[in-house]
């Protein structure tokens, strides 16, 4: 670098740091100028709110003289008040007074009536605004728009099993805790925390409102009411709209173990000061179900809106979709159930209309959001208690909620135990009158409940042993009969001695006393068990969070390798992980279907392969299903495979083979059935020829 280069930027330095000096300084003036230009820009705007017009002050007068508080004065005029937390305002005649709060600053009534003298004419212009809203509020709420505003005060009602919160504001219940249970869906299933209990709803996840029946109905969620604690199980919400009357909602939890709340309609002097003549009164319920399970597939799958119509069975909305419907005609209860656990609203009488929805949330902390809309009919002004509900919020036991069925409602059977999924009706019957017996008696003492399904199997297959046992006899006599059958094919080709063979074949297990479907009679017996027992385990809450060996719930899959991709198609049918007790039902499938295809007579070659391939199909079908029904599954092959070693020590092939010697030297009386067989297939023979004659004439002819 040259030295003139060096002076010019010398030159240019000096130049630029002079003009920064000589630059006169911001002291930020310019910016206060500004803010300030704008804050009264904004404060003129916001002055610039009109003041009451005569007509609005007249409406004001008559909604407060109308709706307020009256004070009998000495003269016996009447001074009215409305007085909640954005004014205390009373009227007397054309006159008004009082003050207006706005934000803590209390602005007195004639301060909004010219130009302010002790308050800003921003906080006049908020006044008068406030006034103006609640004259709409008090022609519309009426007498009940005192209420609308206040503290939010929570009430707590607790019993052995269930906490309950309620609310000052819309008196209503905003949690239920069991307490007896505790939930196993976490927002981070690797995360390592104190187990939490189940909260069926808290918050706004839940509404339940009573549209009070005044000429303009008014929502209780809207209102703010007064706690009074009756005793240590009952409390009531209530709202007095004037001296001497009042409405509320009265909640009773009684002791003990009771998952029931007892809600009444309270109130007293109403007749006259709701001066309606409205005899309905709606009821509307909506809920966010919470997911309690790890599992999300399954209890998507079992949660939804349930209801059931006086005098008909329990029904619901689709489970797998959204749905709604409008329903006219009376129902006994609205049930939101999910999983394992169930909110349902009992009417001590009937709903005579409701509209019902259900909507799937995907990929929240929620399952559905359920709603019902409903009315109860005949409601009395005079009557003190104008109906009445009945609120389980609790597990879904089936010996609780059996229970409950009779006691809830007299002289009618509530079905509760619907909310069970246990079938269908033949299967349904099983579990009801078989199963769940034996599993609450085995259950009663106090056993693991591994143990107990253990148990329940052998029971089953206990049972089942006569059958099997025929099952297998028939079997060996098949096996023995396989190449006499297989004379008569060879002896007897083709279609046109397709009844030959037929006749020949039966008479030959006839006479070996032989029938090729007693071996299907035990494996149709044991179907109906079977699927008995897939819609009990997976409904069957006594197993939920019960560990046995390496599961640790045996309601949801006992998983041993998990992993957190997602896989296509693998992720959606077999899930993220691998369940031990599902492998171990797959491998005992595979060697009952090898036993199982040596003891048959014989099978066409590409049904063995379909045969090994069903148990593949069973274990990506039962991978996500609770470690208790694969486990349930497997001790079932198990103990039919150990059955079939044992019926192979003991049942012999010669022993089976003289029995049917002896049986084919013994005279055989035709039975109705077999006379009226062998008639159809002589009439079919003979009716074959026929046609085989007719078509060898017509041949010649040609």
């Amino acid at each position: 670098m040259d030295k003139n280069t060096i002076t010019g930027l010398l030159l240019l330095a000096l130049v630029f740091f002079g003009f920064m000096w000589l630059s006169p300084k911001d002291d930020g003036s310019a910016d206060t100028a500004k803010q300030e230009q704008q804050s009264s820009s904004r404060d003129t705007a916001a002055a610039t709110t009109e003041p009451l017009s005569a007509t609005e002050r007249e409406w004001l007068v008559k909604n407060i003289a109308e709706n307020g508080v009256a004070t009998r004065q000495p003269d016996s005029t009447y001074i009215y008040t409305l007085d909640n937390k954005e004014m205390n305002l009373s009227v007397a005649g054309d006159s008004i007074w009082g003050t207006v709060n706005v934000d803590g600053v209390k602005v007195p009534w004639q301060e909004m009536q010219g130009a302010p003298k002790t308050v800003t004419v921003q906080q006049q212009a908020k006044a008068i605004e406030t006034v103006r809203n609640a004259s709409v509020s008090i022609g519309k709420y009426g007498k009940f728009a005192q209420f609308l505003y206040g503290e939010d005060e929570k009430v707590t009602l607790e019993n052995d099993v269930l906490a309950l919160q309620i609310s000052s504001k819309s008196g209503s219940i905003t949690r239920a805790e069991l307490k007896n249970y505790t939930t196993e869906y976490s927002k981070d299933e690797n995360a390592k925390s104190a187990p939490r209990k189940v909260v069926l709803f808290e918050g706004k996840s839940n509404s339940l409102e009573f549209m009070i029946p005044t000429a303009q109905p008014v929502s209780t969620s809207e209102l703010y009411f007064t706690p009074t604690l009756v005793n240590d199980s009952t409390v009531m919400m209530t709202v007095s709209p004037a001296e001497g009357a009042w409405w509320g909602i009265e909640y009773t939890l009684p002791r003990g173990e009771n998952y029931v709340v007892k809600m009444r309609i309270v109130q007293h002097g109403m007749a006259a000061v709701a001066q309606s003549n409205n005899r309905s009164m709606a009821v509307n319920w909506r809920q966010d179900v919470c997911r309690q399970e790890k599992g999300r597939m399954f209890e998507e799958r079992n949660s939804g809106l349930y209801y059931k119509p006086a005098g008909g069975g329990v029904d619901n909305l689709s489970e797998s979709s959204d749905d709604s419907e409008e329903k006219q005609a009376k129902l006994r209860w609205i049930g939101f159930k999910n999983q394992f656990f169930s909110s349902v609203l009992v009417s001590d009488r009937p709903f005579n209309t409701a509209d019902l929805s259900s909507k799937v949330l995907k990929g929240s902390d929620y399952l559905k959001t359920l709603d019902a809309q409903a009315v109860v009919n005949d409601y009395d002004w005079n009557a003190d208690v104008p109906a009445s509900f009945s609120l389980f919020l609790g597990p879904n036991l089936y010996p609780l909620l059996d229970s409950l069925d009779d006691s809830m409602v007299a002289d009618e059977d509530l079905e509760l135990t619907k909310l069970i999924p246990l079938g269908w009706n033949i299967f349904r019957w099983i579990n009801t009158l078989v199963i769940i017996p034996l599993f609450n008696f085995f259950g009663s003492f106090g056993w693991n409940y591994g143990i107990i399904i253990l148990l329940l199997t052998i029971f089953i297959k206990l049972v089942l042993f006569p059958l099997t046992y025929k099952s297998y006899k028939s079997q060996a006599k098949m096996r023995i009969l396989a190449p006499d059958i297989k004379a008569i094919n060879e002896k007897y080709p083709g279609n046109e001695n397709a009844m030959t063979r037929q006749q020949k074949t039966m008479a030959l297990y006839s006479k070996a006393g032989a029938s090729p479907f007693s071996g299907c009679l035990p494996m149709l017996l044991q179907m109906p068990i079977l699927f008995a027992m897939f819609s009990f385990f997976p409904s069957c809450i006594e197993l939920r969070g019960e560990s046995f060996l390496w599961a640790a719930d045996l309601s949801a899959p006992d998983a041993i390798i998990s992993w957190s991709a997602h896989i296509p198609i693998v992720s959606e049918y077999f899930g993220n992980h691998i369940s031990l007790f599902c492998l171990l039902m797959t491998a005992t499938n595979i060697i009952y279907t090898y036993l199982n295809m040596q003891n048959s007579a014989g099978s066409m070659p590409g049904m063995k392969w379909m045969m090994y391939l069903m148990p593949v199909f069973f274990m990506i079908f039962f991978n996500n299903y609770a470690a208790g029904l694969s486990y349930y599954y497997f001790l079932s092959l198990l103990i039919t495979i150990c059955q079939t070693y044992a019926f192979r020590f003991f049942i012999k092939e010669e022993d089976v083979r003289k029995a049917m010697a002896e049986n084919s030297k013994k005279p055989k009386k035709k039975s109705g059935f077999m006379a009226r067989l062998e008639e159809m297939q002589r009439q079919q023979q003979q009716m074959l020829k026929e046609q085989q004659k007719r078509n060898n004439n017509s041949k010649g002819r040609h």
